[in-house]
């Protein structure tokens, strides 16, 4: 960019630069390289982790859904046939405390009792019982 960067904003995508082009980037040998450089919002950015994890059984972090958005919006826009290589990295365990799974209870339901105990290595320690979710 021209003008310097604009006042910083937080965003949930951990691991990403802030949200401005820096200028190691801008001077950077291959900088005449990029076509573009797409913002994502955040909520799009979890949106997509989530989808990931319940369509795909992908667990990623919020860097990995907003780098399958960036991917889906460039399939998008590309001719027939393009190749898009999108890779995600890390997983979603590291952001178990993030706003990723911010809606997510910590203790099962019964219904997802029911799915645990119906695995072959499901198993309570001596005398421990099941924490339910009261709903």
């Amino acid at each position: 960019p021209v003008a310097s960067p604009p006042a910083l904003k937080p965003h949930p995508i951990q691991g990403w630069t802030p949200d401005f082009i820096p200028k190691v980037l801008e001077d950077a040998p291959m900088a005449d390289l990029m076509e573009e450089l797409m913002p994502i919002p955040g909520a799009d950015a979890i949106a997509t982790a989530k989808a990931l994890a319940a369509k795909e059984g992908l667990l990623t972090g919020i860097s990995g859904g907003a780098t399958m958005y960036a991917a889906l919006e460039t399939a998008k826009k590309a001719p027939e046939g393009s190749v898009i290589l999108a890779m995600l990295p890390d997983t979603g365990e590291r952001y178990l405390s993030t706003p990723l799974f911010a809606d997510i209870e910590a203790d099962m339901n019964e219904a997802e009792l029911e799915i645990a105990k119906s695995t072959p290595s499901f198993q309570l320690l001596p005398g421990e019982e099941p924490v339910l979710q009261v709903a």
